[in-house]
């Protein structure tokens, strides 16, 4: 077994995403007064299942499907590329993510016990999309909003979930921030595949609106970021240091002029691509550095 090539299929230059969003949740339950050192940890290695299990199915389904031998890779696009390059064998792939998927639900299950039945929704909910995201959500038009509600607002209000045993209005404005950008991140991630998408009978919103109305769809989308972000200071829903995330706006204001301006131009995009997974990583460690400092302030 090689080991290298296992670990290459999870994808892990996407795991990163996980701890970062996992982290707002647990700032907010800090603040509020809630630390669990063990459960911490277990919920993060529940979270990094989930991520593995759907990287790796979303792999398997996207080679049964042909769609990894007609896509152009990027870094950030296009999948692994280890199953059509056959170092991994497909079935065991698959059983490989239905492992983590189930080690996943386990510890969920676990939680549920701990904490109530009222987490049972979040872990429901996670487990169905992750299984039924490519062959059936990205056909429907609606996998870009369960990607941007699983790293979003179910992965916060998760997390603080398993330190507080409730959820929290506080914590759900702050999941709306990471719901956006990874939303965001498939969302521009389709641009380079959207024929290749298309071929295998996909639908999502950029085969649908096209690309360059899809452009100005993201740059609308990242502004009601920011804008949200405001708001849910001025509700006193975030703490007023959780405007640290406005120093990324440089970095958001270049991503969109790339995006807007190379939107059908595959190799130029690219570029688009990078600063919008460095704007994502900035913005998510920002966000959870501001509601974790209002503690002493």
């Amino acid at each position: 077994m090689n080991l290298k090539i296992w670990f290459k299929e999870t994808r892990p230059h996407f795991l990163l995403i996980t701890p970062l969003i996992y982290s707002i949740g647990l700032a907010q339950a800090y603040i509020d007064g809630y630390f669990n050192v063990f459960y911490a940890v277990i919920g993060l290695i529940g979270a990094l299942l989930a991520h593995i299990s759907v990287n790796v199915i979303n792999d398997y389904f996207d080679f049964k499907s042909g769609l990894d031998l007609r896509t152009r890779r990027t870094p950030f696009s296009g999948g692994s590329g280890i199953l059509p390059a056959g170092l991994l064998n497909a079935r065991d792939v698959y059983f490989f993510s239905l492992s983590c998927l189930t080690l996943d639900l386990v510890i969920g299950l676990y939680f549920i016990h701990v904490k109530g039945l009222m987490l049972l929704p979040l872990v429901l909910t996670a487990a169905l999309t992750i299984y039924f995201y490519t062959p059936h959500l990205s056909r429907w038009m609606v996998g870009e909003f369960f990607t941007g509600l699983n790293f979003g607002p179910l992965l916060v209000l998760g997390s603080y979930f398993i330190q507080s045993g409730a959820y929290s209005l506080n914590a759900l404005a702050a999941g709306v921030i990471p719901g956006i950008l990874i939303g965001c991140l498939l969302f521009l991630n389709e641009f380079p595949d959207v024929e290749a998408d298309k071929e295998v009978g996909r639908m999502n919103l950029v085969i649908r609106f096209g690309l360059r109305p899809a452009s100005r769809m993201y740059a609308a989308l990242i502004t009601m970021m920011y804008v949200w972000i405001f708001v849910s200071i001025l509700l006193r829903l975030m703490p007023v240091s959780a405007s640290l995330i406005y120093l990324t706006l440089p970095l958001a204001l270049k991503t969109i002029r790339s995006v807007t301006e190379y939107y059908d131009a595959p190799d130029k995009i690219v570029s688009a691509l990078s600063n919008n997974v460095m704007l994502d990583l900035s913005a998510l460690t920002l966000t959870a550095i501001g509601i974790f400092a209002s503690k002493f302030l």
